[in-house]
């Protein structure tokens, strides 16, 4: 019990000064490109595009060696290595290179946000799921820990930005020094078991999940769901800074925003687990997509601070649920051995090749119609993926033995 007790410990310390480091660096990545870099909508598209196009490369990679190495910390340690460079990387390479070709500049910020933060997060989501289901601990109250290092980082941001944006860049180097002490004293046993387990993940099992049409179904919520609210969210900070008589006021109020929403968001994920368990998986998606309709299409009615401050805080409310009923669905549907592949392909995967996808044309309708007219246009589109899935998403019962037979080895006799 004392074992479980420190890893719960040390991995949701984990969360948290990852989250701490992505917070600093990346709350206000749009806002950054915008008024220091000075980039328009268009080219600002151009660059979460190219994010999401690199983080989609690395994300499958990320799966099968995760379910390969099983419970390691191979991956962990590598992804905090390497963000102990964000600092120098944002300040010395990245800004300097964005000024003298934006194209040369999203290719190199591309491969280095995707690596250690975009497809990162995914592989330590379900490295932790893996320890949790093991260990015998809610992942929702480890992940919790996660949204409160990223609201206490995003409550200084706005203020530290106005200071001088490369300081948040410096914090998030001094996070993933924190962070490589703490997968260094992580130490989890692994049976002969669970090593016979992982070695037999081969890539042929990931063929096979596309061969499965409930893989394509859930693929089809995320795409038109999880994956429209992320490009909804890439801009949203320039568009809620210009509700305020100065930009500087603007970024101050929406690092408080943000903040505050994460502490809910915090608070949510310790309730999550519960609520999941009694809607169920499905239901829990389909509750979560209407939320999420509701919120986008709510910033495009909503034009002044404090209602669009109280759209924008229902995100506390939505993503908590998502993310752990994404997590119940896919161990209830699938093979577990492949949590890993299923997590990082089907959802963080799909999620970045319909940003990829979306965000130039997001970047295009800002610039042209307006944030308001193109929250209303995503907010729609929500909504109608959401009602389509009620009818292709599988319910909770009785589905897991049909599809996870098509993915279990061939055993000998």
């Amino acid at each position: 019990m004392s074992g479980s007790k420190s890893l719960y410990w040390k991995l949701s310390f984990y969360f948290f000064f990852f989250f701490v480091c992505w917070s600093s660096s990346y709350s206000l990545f749009s806002i950054w490109l915008g008024q220091e870099m000075k980039l328009t909508g268009s080219q600002t598209g151009l660059i979460f595009s190219v994010n999401a196009i690199f983080a989609l490369c690395a994300q499958p990679l990320y799966g099968f060696i995760s379910d390969k190495i099983g419970l390691r910390r191979n991956i962990l340690l590598f992804i905090s290595l390497l963000l102990v460079f964000t600092g120098p990387f944002f300040v010395f390479v990245y800004g300097p290179l964005l000024q003298v070709n934006v194209w040369l500049g999203a290719i190199v910020g591309g491969a280095f946000l995707s690596v250690g933060f975009l497809a990162g997060v995914g592989a330590i989501e379900t490295y932790v799921e893996k320890v949790s289901r093991k260990y015998g601990f809610e992942y929702g109250r480890s992940r919790m820990w996660g949204s409160l290092g990223w609201a206490a980082a995003t409550f200084f941001a706005g203020q530290l930005f106005n200071l001088n944006p490369n300081i948040n860049f410096w914090i998030s180097s001094v996070s993933a020094v924190v962070l490589v002490g703490i997968i260094l004293s992580i130490r989890i046993p692994v049976t002969e078991g669970e090593l016979e387990k992982a070695a037999s993940v081969s890539m042929k099992d990931i063929g096979n999940l596309f061969k499965l049409r409930p893989f394509w179904y859930f693929m089809l919520y995320v795409i038109g769901v999880s994956c429209v609210y992320g490009v909804y969210d890439q801009q949203f900070p320039i568009y809620y800074s210009s509700l305020f008589p100065s930009h500087e006021l603007g970024n101050q109020v929406y690092g408080y925003l943000n903040s505050f929403q994460v502490f809910l968001e915090a608070g949510m994920m310790f309730m999550a687990p519960f609520i999941v368990n009694k809607l169920g998986a499905k239901r829990s998606l389909i509750f979560a997509g209407m939320l999420m309709a509701l919120r986008i299409v709510g910033s495009g009615l909503v034009f002044e601070p404090i209602g669009i401050s109280a759209v924008k805080l229902i995100h506390a409310l939505e993503l908590p649920i998502m993310l752990i009923a994404i997590f119940k669905y896919l161990a209830a549907h699938f093979d577990t051995r492949l949590s890993s592949i299923l997590y990082l392909v089907g959802f963080q995967f799909a999620s970045q090749v319909g940003q990829a996808v979306l965000s130039p044309i997001a970047g295009s309708l800002y610039d042209g119609i307006g944030f308001r007219h193109t929250y209303l246009v995503m907010g729609a589109l929500v909504l109608v993926f959401t009602l389509i899935s009620i009818f292709t998403l599988f319910d909770d019962k009785n589905r897991k033995p049909k599809i996870e037979r098509k993915l279990e080895p061939q055993q000998s006799t």
